[in-house]
């Protein structure tokens, strides 16, 4: 009986053990099968070939969709990111007839500078510039200009400085255009530590830190930017993979520092940045963006209302929307695009 019973009990263990490792390969079989989707859709959902085209200083990487032939919409994206912010705005907008240019700035993706004795240039208008260089390059006499983050920067500049380009604004946050004095002047605490790596940026370790873990740096943006985006490691590495043009750090360290006046500017830009120092009204049909999940520095939108002259409205996109609203709320980035052509 003894015998018998300690048969038993093996059996059952065997048993028990050979259901806990079947559970175990199919766990694992599931992880790889959804990591393996994940990553083919990412893959699945890319822009088709990039194109470059010389553009003023650069040879700027963009990709675009619709036809050649309909009205145009420009696309910059923000810090952090790059054109993937986009992947799923540009075949709405295209579905609806529009020519959808979305560039990589400068220090992403496959835009380089023409000469290696060109400065590396973070400012403002210096990074604005390069879109209306774009425009001169694919001959587009105007456009819709719609952004985010430094994109949405850029967008507001061009629509001061260069409003007869532009049909109609889209800004992420609103009225993003700082004045560098202003910048100098010392915030309350709490909102200091929102721009916690713009002073990490400020030092030679910074530098050297960004430098060295660049796509660990821009995750954890990511993550703080946009707390309840669930985006998955394939969606990530898609856009981090921009983050490898050799100016990039670069370019993203001496955005940071010239805003609070620790590096110099090129005089050539001068005009345009105490244009930009008086913080001009726009007076362009507009529509302003906020999710109502923004982690990034941002203002009420009430702040900067009377910033916008003409036709103007804003939207608050709600759901748990972050910082990157056009990859995390695509349907209501594209429809005020829409919208406000038809203001």
């Amino acid at each position: 009986m003894s015998a018998i019973k300690m048969s038993e009990e093996i059996n059952s263990n065997r048993r028990r053990f050979l259901s806990n490792a079947a559970m175990t390969l199919a766990a694992a079989e599931l992880a790889t099968s959804r990591s393996a989707a994940a990553k083919s859709r990412a893959n699945a959902q890319s822009f088709a070939p990039v194109k470059q085209i010389d553009a003023g200083l650069l040879n700027i990487g963009y990709a675009e969709a619709g036809p050649a032939d309909g009205p145009a919409v420009l696309l910059l994206h923000g810090w952090p990111y790059d054109i993937h912010s986009f992947i799923d705005v540009a075949p709405l907008l295209a579905s609806h007839g529009y020519r959808v240019i979305i560039p990589y700035l400068r220090g992403y993706g496959s835009t380089r500078f023409l000469s290696t004795e060109t400065f590396r240039n973070g400012q403002q208008s210096a990074v604005a510039l390069d879109s209306l260089a774009l425009m001169d390059a694919l001959n587009i006499r105007k456009a819709i200009i719609a952004g985010f983050d430094w994109g949405g920067r850029s967008a507001d500049i061009m629509a001061v400085l260069w409003p007869e380009r532009c049909k109609a604004l889209v800004s992420v946050s609103g009225y993003l255009i700082p004045a560098q004095n202003a910048n100098k002047a010392p915030l309350p605490p709490k909102a200091e530590l929102q721009w916690w790596y713009q002073y990490y940026f400020a030092t030679e370790r910074g530098r050297q830190g960004y430098e060295k873990y660049r796509r660990d740096f821009a995750k954890l943006i990511w993550q703080i930017a946009s707390p309840k985006w669930d985006f998955d490691d394939a969606t990530f590495d898609r856009s981090a993979a921009s983050f490898d043009n050799p100016d990039h750090v670069a370019i993203v360290i001496h955005n940071y520092r010239w805003r609070l006046g620790l590096a110099d500017g090129e005089p050539k830009y001068d005009k345009f940045e105490q244009q930009l120092a008086q913080a001009p009204a726009i007076d362009l049909p507009t529509i302003t963006l906020e999710g109502d999940a923004n982690g990034a520095p941002h203002s009420d939108p009430s702040a900067y209302a009377n910033k916008f002259s003409g036709k103007y409205e804003h939207r608050t996109i709600k759901g748990g929307i972050g910082h990157n609203l056009p990859q995390e709320a695509p349907q209501a980035f594209a429809q005020a695009i829409i919208d406000v052509d038809r203001f």
